[in-house]
């Protein structure tokens, strides 16, 4: 409990490193968040629409937007002007934590035994077909796999829709599209994992004492085999869950990414810096539960205070 505590406290100055620059790189991009199209905006109302929106001194909306923050009150927004910023988030981010939990689920259920059979089956067909897709899985940008996939099941078999969300079938395509990178990383990191434990001692005493082969290798061999699996899920799992940009655009998905990628496009400094601090502490909060998981998979770990 300790140990969680301090952690939840060195996230404190982290995130707020993180808001600080984040603050910094959006008041120095040029550009103007109520220029509409072509359109002039006279100065009267451009600097009225400044001093609406407290943005018209950049330090004092720091700090204002920062005590805002720790209320989870992250303002108003400039393009959506029904629309406060908190509520955009609380829209969207259950859509991309669905999507991103669904991606992961695959990533997992797929990965590690594939990971596991390349392994146990080393230098086989099998295992070289694996690195091989295991290779094009971590190359291809989703942009490349989604345009793929929605080519192939969605506009020539018909057997999905294009895009959207509400519906399960619509879930099918972007999760899977999310999924692959990381399903690639987790079948190579499980392929690793095992050929290193497979050679240890205590894997030789297990098969020495006449327990089973499909017992050694699931029970026994796969237990250490899945730590370094679970050190890479801790962020796998913050960056899948707020949704990747990429896809969420791409399939016409309403979550988190698009509304980040338009804030960007539309200099909506509130939104930006709102995602970014949601996505922190979702990354933050994700590596302290991967810590703790530490301790429960393998007994040998114990949480320093």
């Amino acid at each position: 409990m300790k140990y969680v505590l301090k952690r939840l406290l060195q996230a404190i100055p982290i995130l707020w490193v993180i808001y600080t620059i984040t603050f910094l790189m959006v008041v120095t991009v040029p550009g103007n968040p109520f220029q509409q199209a072509d359109r002039q905006i006279p100065e009267g109302i451009q600097r009225a629409l400044e001093a609406r929106y407290e943005i018209d001194n950049n330090w004092r909306y720091y700090w204002q937007f920062l005590a805002g923050a720790v209320r989870l009150d992250f303002g108003p927004s400039f393009q959506y002007r029904d629309w406060t910023n908190s509520q955009i988030i609380a829209d969207a981010l259950p859509v991309s934590l669905t999507l991103g939990l669904s991606a992961m689920t695959l990533a997992i259920v797929f990965g590690v035994p594939a990971g596991v059979l390349s392994a146990v089956r080393r230098n086989s067909w099998l295992d070289m077909g694996t690195l091989v897709l295991v290779l094009i899985g971590v190359s291809l940008p989703t942009f490349v796999t989604g345009t793929v996939l929605l080519l192939a099941f969605a506009m020539s078999l018909s057997w999905l829709p294009v895009g959207g969300w509400g519906r399960l079938d619509q879930i099918v395509l972007p999760a899977l599209t999310l999924s692959l990178p990381f399903m690639a990383y987790i079948t190579r990191l499980t392929r690793l994992g095992m050929l290193d434990v497979l050679g240890s001692d205590y894997i030789r005493t297990a098969k020495a004492k006449g327990i089973g082969r499909q017992r050694v290798i699931w029970k026994h061999a796969l237990k250490n085999a899945f730590l370094p699996v679970l050190s890479f899920l801790g962020p796998a799992f913050a960056q899948a869950m707020t949704g990747s940009f990429v896809v969420e655009k791409l399939f016409n998905v309403p979550g988190l990414g698009q509304h980040f990628v338009n804030s960007v496009l539309n200099l909506d400094r509130g939104l930006i810096m709102a995602t970014v601090m949601v996505y922190s502490a979702l990354l933050v909060g994700m590596n302290l539960l991967v810590d703790v998981l530490y301790s429960t998979v393998d007994p040998r770990v114990r949480l320093s205070e």
